[in-house]
């Protein structure tokens, strides 16, 4: 079983890998990550592994902008401090939802769920379901793609978004322009050609 943890405190990363090398030797760690724009890379840049383990507060936001990002085509099971999350875990097809300090038998319980939903041989099928942006009333980052990497633009370094030949984009305080994938927004569909939109 191929692994991904995303968890910004390593010692609950290093718990995590030791609990699961306990109950599954032969579970394969691919990578451990600490921050959303490391894992929008990462999940950009590589095979999709079996199973992510993610934590909910991460270094630079919450784990959920990872999925208004990138099509995660993998099981998840959150792990985290906070109980207030579990509602907002199952609306992204969660197979079980952890609290820290995670125990051994919570682990190996949340482990034998994930092989009843996901049979070994139905481990590298996608799933079907494509999980869709969750709504929130403000966004407080923006993820533009450069060369085949992200990066994470806080809004508070955006100085406009304009419309050029009906494609979007937005300009940062020092002058840089980065093309924007879409915008859901009424600029993108009411502007007109060449006009800025203070942010």
């Amino acid at each position: 079983m191929k692994v991904l943890i995303i968890e910004d405190e390593k010692l609950a990363a290093d718990r995590l890998k030791d609990l699961l090398l306990q109950i599954k030797p032969e579970t394969e760690i691919l990578s451990s990550l600490e921050s959303v724009e490391d894992s929008i890379n990462w999940l950009a840049q590589n095979p999709t592994p079996d199973l992510i383990f993610m934590d909910i507060q991460l270094d630079d936001g919450i784990s959920f902008e990872i999925f208004d990002a990138v099509k995660i085509e993998t099981p998840v099971i959150f792990t985290t401090a906070y109980n207030e999350y579990a509602i907002r875990a199952f609306k992204v097809n969660s197979v079980d939802y952890l609290l820290k300090p995670i125990e051994i038998e919570a682990l190996r319980a949340a482990l034998e769920k994930f092989k009843k939903i996901y049979p070994e041989k139905d481990v590298e099928m996608q799933i079907t379901k494509v999980f869709e942006q969750l709504e929130k009333p403000w966004k407080t980052r923006f993820f533009v793609k450069v060369g085949i990497r992200f990066l994470s633009i806080p809004v508070e370094e955006i100085c406009c978004f304009f419309v050029e030949e009906r494609s979007s984009f937005l300009r940062t305080q020092n002058g840089k322009s980065y093309d924007l994938d879409f915008f859901a927004g009424p600029v993108a569909k009411e502007g007109r050609s060449g006009n800025f939109f203070p942010y």
